[in-house]
Protein backbone atom coordinates (compact mmCIF):
# COMPACT_ATOMS: atom_id res chain seq x y z
CA UNK A 1 0.00 0.00 0.00
CA UNK A 2 1.72 3.68 -0.99
CA UNK A 3 2.06 6.23 1.34
CA UNK A 4 -0.86 8.49 2.25
CA UNK A 5 -1.31 10.97 0.06
CA UNK A 6 0.26 14.45 1.45
CA UNK A 7 -1.87 18.47 0.40
CA UNK A 8 1.81 19.05 -1.16
CA UNK A 9 0.89 16.33 -4.18
CA UNK A 10 -2.54 17.55 -4.44
CA UNK A 11 -2.55 20.76 -6.77
CA UNK A 12 -1.63 18.64 -9.91
CA UNK A 13 -4.68 16.16 -9.23
CA UNK A 14 -7.22 18.19 -7.72
CA UNK A 15 -8.56 19.83 -11.36
CA UNK A 16 -8.97 16.57 -12.93
CA UNK A 17 -10.67 15.66 -9.61
CA UNK A 18 -13.05 18.32 -9.56
CA UNK A 19 -14.03 18.18 -13.00
CA UNK A 20 -15.05 14.54 -12.20
CA UNK A 21 -16.74 15.21 -9.48
CA UNK A 22 -18.56 18.62 -10.12
CA UNK A 23 -20.09 16.46 -13.27
CA UNK A 24 -22.64 15.49 -10.37
CA UNK A 25 -24.03 18.88 -9.92
CA UNK A 26 -24.77 18.71 -13.40
CA UNK A 27 -26.00 15.75 -13.46
CA UNK A 28 -28.00 15.34 -11.03
CA UNK A 29 -28.24 18.84 -9.62
CA UNK A 30 -29.30 20.75 -12.69
CA UNK A 31 -29.97 17.30 -14.60
CA UNK A 32 -28.35 18.88 -17.93
CA UNK A 33 -26.71 14.85 -18.51
CA UNK A 34 -24.32 15.83 -21.61
CA UNK A 35 -22.54 18.58 -19.94
CA UNK A 36 -21.91 16.01 -16.72
CA UNK A 37 -21.27 13.76 -19.67
CA UNK A 38 -18.22 16.13 -20.98
CA UNK A 39 -17.21 17.26 -17.59
CA UNK A 40 -16.58 13.62 -17.05
CA UNK A 41 -14.52 13.03 -19.98
CA UNK A 42 -12.44 16.02 -19.70
CA UNK A 43 -11.55 15.06 -16.44
CA UNK A 44 -10.38 11.65 -17.06
CA UNK A 45 -8.47 13.25 -20.35
CA UNK A 46 -6.93 16.09 -18.10
CA UNK A 47 -6.41 12.61 -15.14
CA UNK A 48 -4.30 11.10 -18.38
CA UNK A 49 -2.24 13.64 -18.95
CA UNK A 50 -1.14 14.16 -14.56
CA UNK A 51 -0.54 10.72 -15.15
CA UNK A 52 2.00 11.42 -18.35
CA UNK A 53 3.67 13.71 -16.33
CA UNK A 54 3.74 11.88 -13.36
CA UNK A 55 5.33 8.65 -14.72
CA UNK A 56 8.41 10.65 -16.35
CA UNK A 57 9.15 12.10 -13.21
CA UNK A 58 8.69 8.55 -11.63
CA UNK A 59 6.36 9.56 -9.24
CA UNK A 60 2.84 7.31 -9.33
CA UNK A 61 0.50 7.15 -11.91
CA UNK A 62 -3.13 5.45 -11.46
CA UNK A 63 -5.17 8.49 -11.17
CA UNK A 64 -7.09 8.47 -14.87
CA UNK A 65 -7.72 4.93 -14.00
CA UNK A 66 -9.13 5.56 -10.32
CA UNK A 67 -11.12 9.16 -11.85
CA UNK A 68 -12.05 7.15 -14.64
CA UNK A 69 -13.48 4.29 -12.27
CA UNK A 70 -16.05 7.10 -10.63
CA UNK A 71 -16.61 8.73 -13.63
CA UNK A 72 -18.16 5.50 -15.07
CA UNK A 73 -20.33 5.14 -11.96
CA UNK A 74 -21.64 8.15 -12.43
CA UNK A 75 -22.51 7.94 -16.18
CA UNK A 76 -24.18 4.32 -15.44
CA UNK A 77 -26.55 6.44 -12.96
CA UNK A 78 -26.97 9.52 -15.12
CA UNK A 79 -28.62 6.79 -17.36
CA UNK A 80 -32.14 7.17 -15.94
CA UNK A 81 -34.02 9.64 -13.51
CA UNK A 82 -33.10 9.03 -9.78
CA UNK A 83 -36.53 11.13 -8.92
CA UNK A 84 -38.62 9.29 -6.42
CA UNK A 85 -40.77 6.97 -8.45
CA UNK A 86 -42.09 3.68 -6.51
CA UNK A 87 -43.72 1.72 -8.97
CA UNK A 88 -42.41 -1.55 -8.66
CA UNK A 89 -41.08 -1.24 -12.74
CA UNK A 90 -39.07 1.77 -11.51
CA UNK A 91 -38.05 0.35 -8.66
CA UNK A 92 -36.63 -2.85 -10.34
CA UNK A 93 -34.82 -0.29 -13.21
CA UNK A 94 -32.92 1.80 -10.51
CA UNK A 95 -32.34 -1.62 -8.94
CA UNK A 96 -30.26 -2.79 -11.77
CA UNK A 97 -28.80 0.35 -13.15
CA UNK A 98 -27.41 1.33 -9.35
CA UNK A 99 -26.23 -2.32 -8.70
CA UNK A 100 -24.28 -1.75 -11.87
CA UNK A 101 -22.79 2.13 -10.99
CA UNK A 102 -21.02 -0.10 -8.00
CA UNK A 103 -20.53 -3.54 -9.71
CA UNK A 104 -18.94 -1.96 -12.65
CA UNK A 105 -16.02 -0.34 -11.06
CA UNK A 106 -14.96 -2.77 -8.99
CA UNK A 107 -15.34 -5.74 -11.11
CA UNK A 108 -12.95 -3.60 -13.27
CA UNK A 109 -10.69 -2.75 -10.58
CA UNK A 110 -10.27 -6.12 -9.40
CA UNK A 111 -10.13 -8.47 -12.85
CA UNK A 112 -9.56 -5.64 -15.79
CA UNK A 113 -6.59 -3.34 -13.69
CA UNK A 114 -6.06 -6.52 -11.17
CA UNK A 115 -5.83 -4.14 -8.31
CA UNK A 116 -4.80 -5.92 -4.96
CA UNK A 117 -4.11 -3.06 -3.04
CA UNK A 118 -5.42 -2.46 0.69
CA UNK A 119 -7.06 0.60 -0.59
CA UNK A 120 -9.21 -0.67 -3.66
CA UNK A 121 -12.79 -0.39 -3.35
CA UNK A 122 -13.95 -2.98 -0.78
CA UNK A 123 -16.97 -3.60 1.34
CA UNK A 124 -15.65 -4.06 4.93
CA UNK A 125 -18.82 -5.66 6.82
CA UNK A 126 -17.28 -7.14 9.71
CA UNK A 127 -14.72 -4.24 10.67
CA UNK A 128 -14.31 -3.05 13.90
CA UNK A 129 -16.77 -5.29 16.19
CA UNK A 130 -17.61 -5.78 18.81
CA UNK A 131 -18.56 -1.62 18.76
CA UNK A 132 -17.50 0.65 21.59
CA UNK A 133 -19.69 2.65 23.83
CA UNK A 134 -19.23 5.35 22.24
CA UNK A 135 -20.34 3.99 18.97
CA UNK A 136 -23.52 2.88 20.66
CA UNK A 137 -24.41 6.28 22.09
CA UNK A 138 -23.93 7.97 18.41
CA UNK A 139 -26.30 5.42 17.43
CA UNK A 140 -28.65 6.57 20.14
CA UNK A 141 -27.91 10.50 19.07
CA UNK A 142 -28.75 9.33 15.34
CA UNK A 143 -31.80 8.54 16.50
CA UNK A 144 -32.69 10.97 18.54
CA UNK A 145 -31.59 13.81 15.96
CA UNK A 146 -33.30 12.19 13.07
CA UNK A 147 -36.70 12.37 15.02
CA UNK A 148 -36.35 15.79 15.96
CA UNK A 149 -34.87 17.65 12.84
CA UNK A 150 -36.18 15.72 10.00
CA UNK A 151 -39.88 16.22 10.31
CA UNK A 152 -39.23 19.89 10.89
CA UNK A 153 -37.36 19.70 7.35
CA UNK A 154 -39.47 17.69 5.41
CA UNK A 155 -43.49 19.25 6.91
CA UNK A 156 -42.01 22.63 6.50
CA UNK A 157 -40.16 23.08 3.06
CA UNK A 158 -42.77 21.07 1.36
CA UNK A 159 -40.20 18.48 0.22
CA UNK A 160 -42.23 15.45 1.47
CA UNK A 161 -44.56 16.09 -1.66
CA UNK A 162 -41.37 15.23 -3.92
CA UNK A 163 -41.88 11.63 -2.83
CA UNK A 164 -45.29 9.89 -3.71
CA UNK A 165 -48.42 9.93 -2.09
CA UNK A 166 -48.64 6.97 0.15
CA UNK A 167 -51.77 5.78 1.66
CA UNK A 168 -52.10 2.04 0.96
CA UNK A 169 -50.37 -0.91 2.57
CA UNK A 170 -48.58 -1.91 -0.80
CA UNK A 171 -47.44 1.94 -1.58
CA UNK A 172 -46.21 2.13 2.28
CA UNK A 173 -44.12 -1.35 1.50
CA UNK A 174 -43.16 -0.46 -1.61
CA UNK A 175 -41.83 3.50 -0.07
CA UNK A 176 -39.80 1.05 2.90
CA UNK A 177 -38.62 -1.34 0.38
CA UNK A 178 -36.99 1.58 -2.11
CA UNK A 179 -35.81 4.20 0.74
CA UNK A 180 -34.04 1.33 2.47
CA UNK A 181 -32.47 -0.16 -0.72
CA UNK A 182 -30.85 3.60 -1.92
CA UNK A 183 -29.44 4.32 1.39
CA UNK A 184 -27.79 0.99 1.33
CA UNK A 185 -26.52 1.93 -1.92
CA UNK A 186 -25.58 5.06 -1.08
CA UNK A 187 -22.66 4.24 1.32
CA UNK A 188 -21.63 0.90 -0.82
CA UNK A 189 -21.30 3.69 -3.89
CA UNK A 190 -20.32 7.75 -2.33
CA UNK A 191 -18.15 5.70 0.80
CA UNK A 192 -17.06 2.43 -0.21
CA UNK A 193 -16.56 3.40 -3.93
CA UNK A 194 -15.93 7.01 -4.48
CA UNK A 195 -14.74 7.89 -1.42
CA UNK A 196 -12.05 5.24 -1.58
CA UNK A 197 -10.50 6.20 -4.73
CA UNK A 198 -10.34 9.60 -4.29
CA UNK A 199 -8.13 8.85 -0.87
CA UNK A 200 -5.53 7.22 -3.09
CA UNK A 201 -4.97 10.58 -4.45
CA UNK A 202 -5.97 12.92 -1.74
CA UNK A 203 -5.71 13.31 2.05
CA UNK A 204 -8.65 12.26 3.92
CA UNK A 205 -10.10 15.76 4.40
CA UNK A 206 -10.02 16.35 0.83
CA UNK A 207 -11.24 13.44 -0.42
CA UNK A 208 -14.10 13.69 1.72
CA UNK A 209 -15.00 16.93 0.48
CA UNK A 210 -14.83 15.50 -2.99
CA UNK A 211 -17.19 12.64 -2.42
CA UNK A 212 -19.50 14.70 -0.65
CA UNK A 213 -20.01 16.71 -3.79
CA UNK A 214 -21.27 13.77 -5.64
CA UNK A 215 -23.27 12.40 -3.06
CA UNK A 216 -25.27 15.67 -2.15
CA UNK A 217 -26.21 16.35 -5.73
CA UNK A 218 -27.58 12.68 -6.01
CA UNK A 219 -29.57 13.26 -2.88
CA UNK A 220 -30.79 16.84 -3.92
CA UNK A 221 -32.26 15.03 -7.79
CA UNK A 222 -33.66 11.56 -5.36
CA UNK A 223 -35.66 14.84 -3.19
CA UNK A 224 -33.42 16.50 -0.80
CA UNK A 225 -34.58 19.47 -2.37
CA UNK A 226 -35.08 23.47 -0.93
CA UNK A 227 -32.73 23.76 2.10
CA UNK A 228 -31.88 20.23 2.36
CA UNK A 229 -28.02 20.73 1.06
CA UNK A 230 -28.08 22.12 4.75
CA UNK A 231 -28.58 19.06 6.29
CA UNK A 232 -27.17 16.41 3.31
CA UNK A 233 -23.83 18.06 3.39
CA UNK A 234 -22.79 17.54 6.95
CA UNK A 235 -24.91 13.90 6.44
CA UNK A 236 -22.02 13.00 3.76
CA UNK A 237 -19.17 14.25 5.48
CA UNK A 238 -20.09 13.40 8.40
CA UNK A 239 -20.28 9.37 6.85
CA UNK A 240 -17.49 9.85 5.54
CA UNK A 241 -15.33 10.84 8.08
CA UNK A 242 -17.31 8.24 10.32
CA UNK A 243 -15.93 5.57 7.95
CA UNK A 244 -12.47 6.73 8.09
CA UNK A 245 -12.57 6.17 12.25
CA UNK A 246 -14.49 2.80 12.19
CA UNK A 247 -13.09 1.54 9.12
CA UNK A 248 -16.60 -0.64 8.95
CA UNK A 249 -19.38 -0.68 6.03
CA UNK A 250 -21.83 -2.13 8.61
CA UNK A 251 -21.64 0.98 11.43
CA UNK A 252 -21.74 3.17 8.52
CA UNK A 253 -24.74 1.40 7.00
CA UNK A 254 -26.27 1.20 10.45
CA UNK A 255 -26.19 5.14 10.82
CA UNK A 256 -27.87 5.33 7.47
CA UNK A 257 -30.77 3.44 7.94
CA UNK A 258 -31.48 4.80 11.42
CA UNK A 259 -32.00 8.27 8.90
CA UNK A 260 -33.75 6.63 6.61
CA UNK A 261 -35.53 4.80 8.89
CA UNK A 262 -37.13 8.43 10.03
CA UNK A 263 -37.28 9.35 6.94
CA UNK A 264 -39.79 6.56 6.13
CA UNK A 265 -41.44 7.56 8.97
CA UNK A 266 -41.49 11.09 8.01
CA UNK A 267 -43.33 10.45 4.29
CA UNK A 268 -45.63 8.03 6.02
CA UNK A 269 -46.89 10.44 8.73
CA UNK A 270 -46.67 13.45 6.00
CA UNK A 271 -49.71 11.65 4.13
CA UNK A 272 -51.76 9.59 6.20
CA UNK A 273 -51.07 11.46 10.04
CA UNK A 274 -49.64 8.33 11.00
CA UNK A 275 -47.75 7.22 13.17
CA UNK A 276 -48.09 10.54 15.48
CA UNK A 277 -44.64 11.06 16.89
CA UNK A 278 -43.03 13.71 15.78
CA UNK A 279 -43.07 16.90 16.73
CA UNK A 280 -44.45 18.75 13.78
CA UNK A 281 -48.24 18.75 12.61
CA UNK A 282 -48.79 16.11 9.72
CA UNK A 283 -50.36 18.38 6.77
CA UNK A 284 -52.92 16.74 7.21
CA UNK A 285 -54.12 18.50 10.52
CA UNK A 286 -53.47 21.90 9.61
Amino acid sequence: MPPPPSLRDAPARLGPALLVVGAAVLLFGVQVVWAGWIALALGVAWALLVDRRARASGTRVGLARDLGLIAIGQAIISTISVEADISWGNIARMGIVLSLAVAVPFLLQRFVFRDRGLDRIRFPWRATWPWTRVQWAYLLGVTFAGWLILPFYFITSGVYTNWPTVTEPSEIARLFVGVNAVGTWDELFFICTVFALLRRWFPDWLANLLQAVVFVSFLWELGYQSWGPLLTIPFALVQGWTFRLTKSLTYVLTVHLIFDLVVFLVIVYAHTGVPPIFLVPSPLVE
